[in-house]
């Protein structure tokens, strides 16, 4: 049984359009590296086919995992996102009591975290804290150095 990919309708286009890039644009240009790479003879000496040979593998395995995530997708539709409670697809505005500073995460399927976007993962330590709890609770966080504690302060889709 797959897992399922939980993501936004913002994540499926995003994987969708990483999908049609990487069968139209990319295995052409690994198809045509192979064929050059050829040019130059004796393949078993030949540093420049053994790259092609890598990438091209190595974009068809991302093929096959991103076709596995979209058979397997289960979008999130904005109206079915609460704001009394945090769930995946809400950004949530918590307030860190140990860096005593506000910060917002939107919590997102594994499939689309992104922690530079501040896109966290319903499955990370401080979005599968935060999941299900309301505006005004402070919730614990276990991570790796201890305990933290947020506060969460507005909850928006």
């Amino acid at each position: 049984m797959a897992k399922q990919t939980i993501l936004t309708y913002e994540g499926l286009k995003k994987l969708e359009e990483e999908l049609e890039y990487l069968k139209t644009v990319k295995r052409q240009e690994v198809a045509e590296r192979i064929k050059q790479a050829r040019a130059f003879g004796d393949l078993s000496e030949n540093s420049e086919y053994d790259e092609a040979k890598n990438e091209q593998a190595f974009v068809e395995g991302r093929i096959a995992t991103l076709e596995a995530m979209l058979r397997n997708a289960k979008v999130i539709d904005e109206d079915d996102i609460t704001l009394d409670k945090v769930s995946i697809g809400s950004t949530v505005k918590v307030y860190d009591e140990d860096l005593g500073e506000e910060v917002e995460y939107t919590i997102v399927g594994s499939a689309e975290a992104d922690p530079s976007q501040m896109k966290i993962s319903d499955e990370s330590p401080v979005g599968k804290a935060l999941l299900g709890h309301s505006v005004g609770e402070v919730v614990n966080v276990e991570v790796p150095d201890g305990i933290i504690k947020m506060k969460i302060l507005e909850i928006r889709r």
